[in-house]
């Protein structure tokens, strides 16, 4: 009956001849079929893992050949100056490069030093400094240039003591004012800044926690702003302070600070003025004596000179002129 249900084609799922035998051939075509796939897919895999582990080696290949065609430069060596400082000479020289070079020049502080440019295609290049100041220290780049490929550097450090060369010697401003005080050095590597105010023969350090002092520091300038100046706890003796690990150097502010009524002094001082010479007059014509001003009730003392007496000289006069 199985048989014939199969046959039929009537229930074959209740067949058990027939329906299992043709589900589980189902079933291992379908198995082949993605067995097939999984191992199609794992060869493209692995094809793509060798691809990418043999470009990678390609790559690492390479990188040393385009590192030996890349200039090099060998420089002195880095000079810390002592003043007073001999002649001091920076040399770099081209090693190695893919071309000949068309010049060569030099800067100091991203900028060219004059005098410093060289159209010669020459490997090495020098930069003499005869009498090296602290202002000289710095970075010093040699640069060399080629016509088909970007130029190439090496950087030499002359170092130095900082030294202020510029600061207020003195501020004077009213009370409720802000006061600015500045300083600025030469020297490398650049200075660590720091502001004191001189208390009692002592040194306070000063900061920007206090809400009125307001310290900007950059490179090798630094500015202190005072806010709201106040007469009695401001004016005093302000001192800058620049130092690396080479050396210091400090420089003196003195700070004025005025009431509010100073611009009204000048004014005062010529009222004052007029008001005592008025004063000095008063007085004067005060104490003048009575006698050197006459009074014309006052009796005229001595003999009066009349008409008459003139009359008889004239008469006199006429009389020897006739004889």
């Amino acid at each position: 009956p199985g048989g014939e249900g199969c046959e039929r084609g009537v229930d074959r799922s209740w067949c058990s001849p027939c329906g299992p035998r043709r589900d589980n051939s189902r079933r291992r075509a379908i198995d082949g079929r993605s067995s097939r796939r999984s191992s199609t897919m794992a060869t493209a895999r692995g094809l793509h893992r060798l691809g990418a582990a043999v470009s990678a080696l390609l790559c690492l290949s390479l990188v040393p050949a385009r590192g030996q065609n890349e200039p090099k430069i060998t420089s002195s060596e880095d000079i810390v100056l002592k003043l007073p400082n001999p002649p001091i000479a920076l040399i770099c020289n081209l090693t190695s490069a893919p071309n000949l070079t068309n010049g060569s020049y030099w800067m100091k502080d991203d900028k060219v030093v004059p005098g410093s440019r060289s159209s010669f295609s020459a490997n090495s290049t020098e930069l003499k400094i005869k009498k090296p100041k602290t202002d000289s220290s710095g970075e010093y780049q040699c640069v060399f240039t080629f016509e088909n490929s970007p130029p190439v550097n090496a950087s030499i450090y002359v170092k130095a003591s900082p030294e202020i060369v510029g600061h207020k010697r003195s501020e004077n401003k009213n009370e409720g004012q802000s006061a600015l005080m500045y300083c600025k050095s030469v020297g490398y590597p650049y200075p660590v800044w720091t502001w004191y105010k001189k208390e009692n023969d002592e040194l306070r350090e000063l900061n920007n926690a206090t809400g009125r002092y307001f310290i900007t520091n950059k490179d090798n300038y630094t500015e202190l702003i005072i806010e709201n100046l106040h007469i009695k706890d401001d004016p005093g003796d302000y001192l800058c302070n620049a130092s690396n690990y080479i050396g210091y150097h400090h420089a003196t502010t003195i700070l004025r600070v005025r009431s509010y009524l100073a611009p009204l002094w000048p004014f005062l001082g010529v009222v004052a003025e007029i008001l005592i010479l008025v004063i000095i007059i008063v007085v004067y014509e005060k104490r003048k004596r009575p006698d050197e001003v006459p009074d014309d009730d006052e009796p005229v003392s001595g003999p009066l000179k009349t008409n008459s007496t003139n009359n008889h000289k004239d008469k006199n006069l006429r009389q020897r002129n006739t004889n």
